[in-house]
């Protein structure tokens, strides 16, 4: 227990003080130096990695194959280092998704499952020194006051982990609240705990400042941070007004702790910790599929591992003068692409490309609207759900004071026609529907899971 302390207290401090670098070819130097580190001991360790290590001089390392989710999953048993089954991993990790014990381990070494947003389950492996590690690079990144300073934790998510208690230190208490149970039933836990940083899904977050609002909730968080899922302008602009705090972003997934803000609110990738490789999908524009080389991970060794993201550039510099390199946003799964029939069929495959960001702008570009969601069900049919401003239970009930929802639905329709036209394609069927969140108003529940505002439900 002390030398997990002591290993935190060490990445809290080297995290700070890499944070201060001022010079990006020092950076990448060391980059360099630390995934050698990493290849070293993955290829004496991991036998499906010592195969292709095998081949190539350390210097090459950028010539190992690029994996995703299905490989790693397929070659789990080989590929990580600790000697540690998949099928028996898997059972630690489903018996504690069922019983919400979450603090078994397997060998030592903590067990844990991907949401399967992208449709497939993952599974992830933590040493206690990873765990360590992780901890302190996060606290450094993410409390809104030092370490020594007395702080309450809240964090809200699907499943709780040994590695998301590891960030308990000191005079810092951490309380992990369970996403499956009512929202309603957190709000006095959360009014008694008073947490000083509260963190949770976007859609979680706007719930409880939404409580904020109407007084039954009164807690006054030092910092917001939003974590899980794409974080919505809309979902945004309510969550900073109920909490009266600008609402900061952490970019976690299973695959490790890839992002995180600054004080100016700019989100940086985390390459003190992970490499990043860039896969185009709009160079002008900025957007990219990461691929990353983790060298802080060594018991699951993610090596040239494609995301599913679509990430964006910033385009101009971050006032904070950090080297790592600046967020625009995260926008999305490229599941969520979604896709016109071109005016001409030869350019393309006669499919043009729609980015989530300009659905986002097209809705929003409309004023009056409390919640939506853009579904794409076929390449010519989209469902526009919508939830106005100042209305009642029913759509029929308008107020004066907002737009009625035939001249929103009309702007609407207007901005897709003129995105269209913006990018050589056909106007698809669109269909307008209500909004609504199964049983929300009645039971003020979280979703059960990960909310999409944009969202593509066939493949291709």
């Amino acid at each position: 227990m002390i030398r997990s302390g002591l290993i935190l207290l060490y990445y809290y401090i080297r995290t700070l003080a890499i944070s201060r670098w001022t010079d990006r070819k020092k950076l990448e130097r060391w980059q360099e130096k630390k995934i050698m580190r990493l290849l070293n001991y993955v290829s004496r360790k991991s036998p499906y990695y010592k195969k292709l290590i095998d081949r190539i001089c350390p210097g090459q390392w950028r010539e190992l194959p690029v994996i995703d989710k299905r490989v790693m999953m397929e070659h789990f048993s080989e590929l990580n280092t600790a000697g540690i089954d998949r099928q028996e991993a898997f059972e630690v990790a489903m018996e504690a998704e069922r019983s919400r014990d979450f603090s078994p381990t397997l060998k030592g070494i903590t067990v844990g499952l991907s949401s399967g947003t992208s449709g497939h389950r993952g599974l992830f492996l933590v040493s206690r020194k990873e765990q360590a590690a992780w901890a302190g690079t996060v606290l450094a990144k993410v409390l809104p006051e030092p370490l020594w300073r007395p702080q309450r934790v809240a964090f809200f998510l699907r499943s709780n982990s040994n590695l998301y208690s590891s960030v308990r230190h000191g005079r810092m208490k951490f309380r992990f609240f369970d996403l499956l149970e009512p929202v309603a039933s957190h709000i006095q836990e959360l009014n008694h705990y008073s947490p000083t940083l509260l963190v949770g899904p976007p859609s979680l977050l706007r719930m409880l400042a939404e409580a904020a609002m109407r007084g039954s909730l009164t807690i006054r968080p030092k910092k917001i941070v939003s974590v899980a899922e794409v974080l919505d302008p809309l979902d945004e602009k309510i969550i900073s007004q109920g909490f009266a705090k600008p609402v900061h972003q952490v970019y976690q997934c299973t695959e490790g702790f890839l992002a995180a803000t600054c004080e100016h609110g700019t989100l940086h990738l985390n390459e003190d910790i992970v490499y990043f490789e860039k896969e185009y999908l709009d160079r002008e524009k900025g957007k990219f599929v990461p691929i990353l080389t983790d060298f802080s991970r060594f018991s699951q060794p993610l090596i040239r591992y494609r995301l599913n993201d679509i990430l964006t550039e910033k385009k101009e510099p971050c006032p904070c003068g950090s080297v790592f390199t600046a967020l625009e946003q995260i926008e999305g799964r490229c599941d969520d692409l979604f896709y016109l029939r071109a005016e001409s069929p030869a350019e393309s495959d006669g499919l043009i490309v729609v980015f989530p960001d300009y659905i986002r702008r097209v809705v929003l570009a409309c004023p009056g609207i409390e919640h939506y969601a853009v579904i794409q069900h076929q390449v010519e049919l989209w469902e526009i759900q919508l939830a106005l401003e100042n209305t009642g239970d029913s759509a029929e009930e308008d107020r004066s004071d907002s737009p009625p929802r035939s001249a929103v639905e009309s702007q609407i329709r207007a901005e897709i026609a003129q995105l269209c036209q913006q990018l050589g394609g056909l106007m698809p069927t669109l269909q307008f529907t209500e909004w609504s969140l199964e049983n929300e108003q009645a039971t003020l529940s979280a979703p059960p899971v990960k909310r999409k505002r944009v969202e593509r439900r066939f493949p291709l």
